[in-house]
């Protein structure tokens, strides 16, 4: 994705300045708007917008006081280039140009550790509802959902009221395996009526749906099929309105980047929680890049077709042999290969992060993980689908210093990509509910 088409959820300025109007009626296409990155070129507009804010007196609703709150800091702290201590920051301060802009990333976070709160509805019984996976390459969608009905989850509001987001902790990961059944003419139906069952019984038991048409509600699923059972033909006010956090981030199939989130896989093949390892010096590192996987999709059969077993430099197998390592390549590695499968998204670029080894993404209409924050252009290398056949020469193109400060900087990002239970500070979970908190910062609600 390049810079110039990246869209960042930073609040812009005509977003603030929308506050100072009365509420005359909702409509959540009328009342969400498309937030831009802030640069340094309009941080004097910045500056004088916020003086004149200082002096209006403003009627609005509590949840909404908080949030224009929080728009203003953010703000602030943009005009201001400065950053606010906060008891916490003692172990982290996010400076590194890894960051689109490190000041309005570090107000926002502060702002959400103040602010957000998430109600999670306790209609339903697991194993489909309140529950998910805990391993395998879906893992992220079970331990989200835990993570946020855990009481020590420091965003779970104890009441609605004081919620600015409310949580449908559905598993698609389980509707697939209870419910899905092969060889039959509808096997979508019962799997979509699932979920627009739910949407029915929480609209009907409590108001919060019906106020904002669904706008302030959330759905996650890390499941390829996530995006499609909460799509326009589950229920239209969900995949139109609703924050859908998916894997399956796939802009040329309904999602939106205004709205909804692009969650980053985690394979966990044995449900165990491993952290990053030990990086590697650059002069252990010794192929240029490595892939190995199953030829699915046509991008993953393009990488095969040009380069399975053909360079010693670019390792690339469709399985590998029995005695040899997945993970002790990719350690080896200086880039990894992280080609888009079936669906747009795939847990090797959160892999090639933990093995301080450089992402080479191959995707086509995937907006990457958190960047709204992350400029990844800084840790990762983006090649074409057609410029496959030149992987070699873009990554030997690619100077020894120039390699070292990627490297760098993969592994000054890769906290941001560690699962932690319960979650921590800057972790993937806490990263994810950034998010999930820029968009509901992007919303502006009658109450």
């Amino acid at each position: 994705m390049e810079a110039s088409t990246r869209v960042s959820l930073f609040i812009p300025l005509l977003l603030l300045l929308l506050i100072i109007f009365p509420f005359a009626f909702f409509n959540p296409n009328n009342n969400r708007h498309e937030l831009k990155s802030f640069t340094n070129g309009n941080s004097n507009n910045v500056t004088s917008t916020l003086s004149s804010l200082k002096h209006e007196k403003i009627q609005v609703a509590p949840i909404e006081k908080g949030l224009s709150r929080s728009r203003f800091a953010i703000l602030r702290a943009v005009a201001l280039d400065n950053y606010t201590w906060s008891e916490g920051d003692q172990d982290f301060m996010p400076r590194s140009s890894i960051y689109l802009n490190p000041y309005a990333f570090h107000q926002s976070y502060l702002e959400m550790e103040k602010r957000f709160k998430i109600w999670v509805y306790k209609e339903g019984e697991p194993p489909i509802i309140h529950s998910g996976p805990g391993a395998n390459i879906y893992s992220i969608e079970g331990h989200f959902i835990s993570e946020m009905e855990d009481i020590r989850n420091p965003f779970l509001a104890k009441n609605p009221s004081e919620a600015q987001v409310f949580f449908m902790p559905i598993s698609v990961v389980s509707i697939v395996e209870y419910v899905y059944t092969r060889k039959v003419r509808d096997y979508w139906g019962p799997m979509r009526r699932l979920v627009a069952d739910y949407v029915d019984v929480v609209a009907e038991k409590y108001p919060y749906w019906n106020r904002s048409v669904g706008a302030d509600h959330l759905f996650i699923s890390c499941h390829d099929w996530g995006a499609y059972l909460s799509g326009v033909e589950t229920k239209r006010e969900l995949y139109e309105n609703s924050i859908r956090v998916v894997c399956n981030a796939n802009t040329s199939e309904g999602f939106k980047l205004d709205k909804d989130v692009t969650l980053a896989g985690i394979n966990l093949p044995d449900g165990r929680i491993g952290k990053p390892e030990r990086d590697l010096y650059p002069k252990q590192r010794t192929l240029l890049a490595f892939f190995a996987g199953g030829a699915h999709g046509y991008i993953r059969e393009a990488v095969l077709e040009n380069w399975k077993g053909k360079d010693q430099d670019v390792v690339v197998y469709e399985y590998l042999p029995k005695g040899l390592n997945y993970y002790d390549f990719m350690k080896k590695s200086k880039f990894c290969l992280c080609p888009s499968g079936y669906e747009v998204g795939t847990p090797r670029i959160t892999e090639s992060i933990f093995m301080g080894c450089v992402p080479v993404i191959i995707a086509v209409d995937y907006p990457l993980p958190f960047s709204d924050v992350l400029d990844w252009s800084k840790f990762s290398v983006q090649v074409p689908v057609e410029k496959i056949p030149e992987i070699k020469k873009i990554l030997q193109g690619i100077s020894e210093r120039r390699y070292r400060l990627l490297r760098k900087r993969v592994l000054q990002v890769q906290r941001h990509f560690v699962l932690n239970r319960p979650s921590r500070r800057y972790d993937v979970i806490h990263m994810t509910l950034h998010s999930i908190w820029l968009r509901r910062l992007n919303l502006k609600l009658p109450y």
